[in-house]
């Protein structure tokens, strides 16, 4: 509990009391909750998204549960995602990406990153509201936050940290890989969403007609197939997000971290849209 307590306290603004002892040991084993921290955000976002549906639109209902997620975390990988957009797009060398990316003013580059990132996953609720029963979009929420931020923490284990550890917000984080051990918890937390999702896609996609939960273990050898599909656009932009980081800086910050989460992420919806129309 302390762990998972601190990886909530370093990932969200969630108040987790004030007496959670804290120690450089106890933030690098809480990486193994990343995950379940993204089932807190996402569980969170879905309930506004399927509360605020009662009364209002979907659009409207989409717009405050994106909202409340970043207000929830902070807009700490926001951030991440708007300041890797700054750096790459405007140094041609490590020095000078590293430089820029310290830089805590906002540029051209990056709010144009912000901009595409938060209109086109809006684009992509809408579409998912439209093509599933708006109850299910708030499990797809959650498996994507959890999803992302697995795809986050696995940059960390294949990747060198390059940035100066000595000031960066990600130093504790970048001091040691998560064991086998740490891992299966980390892979637990995004494995639980994808089969609550999976558990409700196969009725729906067999009667598509009536939101239902039936399930039998029939469809569950499906299942390993299931993940790969889904999570194949994720894995992809996650795959050359890593290759493109080494190129140019020769592994990974603190705010390449975040700017995965946000891409994986919206890859995580264009894969629930794959498996929606054409599978």
């Amino acid at each position: 509990m302390i762990l998972f307590r601190t990886a909530v306290m370093f990932l969200t603004r969630i108040p987790v009391g004030n007496n959670l002892p804290y120690s450089t040991a106890h933030l690098q084993s809480a990486a193994r909750y990343f995950s379940w921290v993204g089932i807190l955000v996402g569980l969170i976002g879905a309930l506004v998204l399927v509360i605020v549906n009662l009364y209002f639109s979907s659009a409207l209902s989409i717009a405050l549960a994106m909202l409340t997620t970043i207000v929830l975390t902070g807009a700490f990988h926001e951030d991440g995602l708007a300041d890797c957009c700054d750096a790459f797009g405007g140094g041609w060398s490590k020095e000078k990406i590293l430089t820029i990316m310290k830089d805590s003013r906002l540029g051209t580059y990056g709010v144009i990153g912000l901009i595409a990132s938060l209109s086109i996953k809006y684009l992509l609720l809408l579409e998912l509201c439209a093509a599933f029963h708006f109850p299910f979009v708030g499990l797809i929420l959650i498996a994507a936050h959890s999803v992302s931020r697995f795809f986050a923490v696995s940059i960390m284990q294949t990747h060198s940290y390059v940035q100066d550890i000595d000031i960066s917000k990600s130093k504790p984080l970048a001091d040691r890989k998560l064991n086998f051990k740490e891992m299966t918890v980390l892979l637990i937390g995004t494995i639980i969403p994808l089969l609550l999702l999976y558990i409700g896609i196969a009725p729906n996609k067999l009667n598509p007609s009536g939101y239902s939960l039936n399930f039998t273990y029939h469809t569950l050898y499906l299942f390993p197939l299931f993940i790969v599909i889904i999570i194949l656009p994720a894995s992809i932009i996650r795959y050359f997000a890593g290759r493109f980081f080494n190129k140019w800086i020769g592994g990974y910050t603190g705010d390449c971290l975040g700017a995965t989460q946000q891409l994986t992420e919206i890859a995580f919806y264009i894969g629930c849209l794959l498996i929606w129309r054409f599978i």
